[in-house]
């Protein structure tokens, strides 16, 4: 954290509850500042009907500002949440694709929504995300965490220039284990809670049910791609993502999905591990969303899913403005709708992200 660039600004912390954000508050008081935090308020449209940890997250992060002397203020964005992110996750797996509701949620609703409402009144947005920023050239760049597999950079690599602008990640340069023994150490009320896992505002709440909830079901056939051989049926094509194993219920297997036909509601599925239907090289990517600059270099590395590992890519520019990517192994999973997010050669400078289309 470069106490240059936070000198003199007025810098407000979104504090979840959790440790991550805990740590960037003491992060900033032991810097002699005092921010002012917010607690974000999200969920799904009938919150009241759903089981969710949220008052224990705003208890949490009432004793932490407590801790340090700030102030803190909820904010309201659950009817943000449902219009926006709720709405993109819907649509998206009604046609068949594979979303990604936290990453449009740190675009739409906590450097979105929030700016709005409150975030405008401040110079930098805090978080706990594990993710850095630097300077090269004159630029503000989005730059991986030295943790690989906490690194959330793939979940920012949406949010717009202006927001990287004001993005602030005071815990960036960490690694997880070193927050928890901060955390330990100033005997922070959270230092041995949980991370929240899967979607950020459903808690303890099954995607599936959530899915189900508000899109139903439409059972249709679940198919062998290289027989044709029908192995039973699905609820919904929505339930199911390409490269998925658990969860699916066939005898005979394992079975792994490898393709949805959306128009005839129908999920082929093969039969082990290696079918080279599950695996493709080459890719395109549409609706690219550059952070800092508009160009991408031949050679890249890449992500498809929050995972430690950066693929090794070339990038082949179309005439219609997107890409395809040539990577230089199968990869396994590639799913349409996922989003790609794409950094530099080394994986410390994140260029932005797009859409899968196979």
């Amino acid at each position: 954290m470069n106490m240059d660039e936070i000198k003199d600004k007025r810098i407000a912390v979104l504090l979840s509850g959790g440790v991550d954000s805990s740590v960037v508050v003491y992060e900033l008081a032991r810097q002699g500042l005092h921010p002012d935090c917010f607690y974000i308020k999200i969920g799904p449209e009938e919150e009241e009907e759903w089981d969710c940890s949220s008052e224990e997250d705003l208890e949490m992060a009432t004793a932490v500002a407590r801790r340090y002397g700030c102030k803190l203020e909820v904010v309201d964005c659950h009817r943000d949440y449902w219009e926006r992110v709720t709405r993109y996750t819907m649509d998206k797996v009604k046609a068949g694709f594979t979303p990604n509701p936290d990453v449009m949620c740190n675009r739409l609703i906590k450097f979105g929504a929030f700016h709005e409402k409150r975030g405008h009144d401040y110079d930098l947005i805090a978080t706990g995300h594990y993710a850095q920023t630097e300077w090269i050239d004159g630029y503000k760049w989005l730059t991986t965490s030295p943790d690989p597999v906490k690194d959330q950079t793939d979940f920012l690599a949406q949010i717009e220039d202006w927001q990287l602008r004001k993005a602030l990640f005071p815990i960036g340069h960490y690694m997880k284990e070193e927050v928890r023994e901060i955390a330990e150490r100033e005997h922070l009320v959270n230092a041995r809670r949980k991370d929240s896992q899967g979607i950020c505002f459903l808690g303890k709440i099954n995607y599936n049910d959530y899915i189900r909830r508000y899109l139903g079901e439409q059972p249709g056939d679940v198919v062998e791609l290289a027989t044709g051989r029908l192995i039973g049926r699905h609820r919904g094509l929505w339930f199911h993502t390409i490269g998925q194993r658990k969860g699916l219920g066939f005898g005979g297997g394992p079975w792994f999905v490898v393709r949805k036909d959306v128009e005839k509601n129908i999920l082929y599925v093969a039969h082990g591990y290696d079918p080279a239907t599950a695996y493709r090289q080459e890719f395109r990517v549409e609706d690219f969303h550059f952070l800092t600059l508009p160009e991408l270099p031949q050679r890249v590395t890449f992500k498809i899913r929050h995972t430690a590992d950066y693929l090794p890519a070339t990038v082949e520019a179309l005439a219609d403005g997107c890409f395809v990517l040539h990577a230089d192994a199968p990869i396994h999973g590639v799913a349409p709708g996922q989003f790609c997010v794409v950094y530099d050669a080394e994986h410390h400078r994140c260029f932005g992200s797009g859409e899968i289309r196979v």
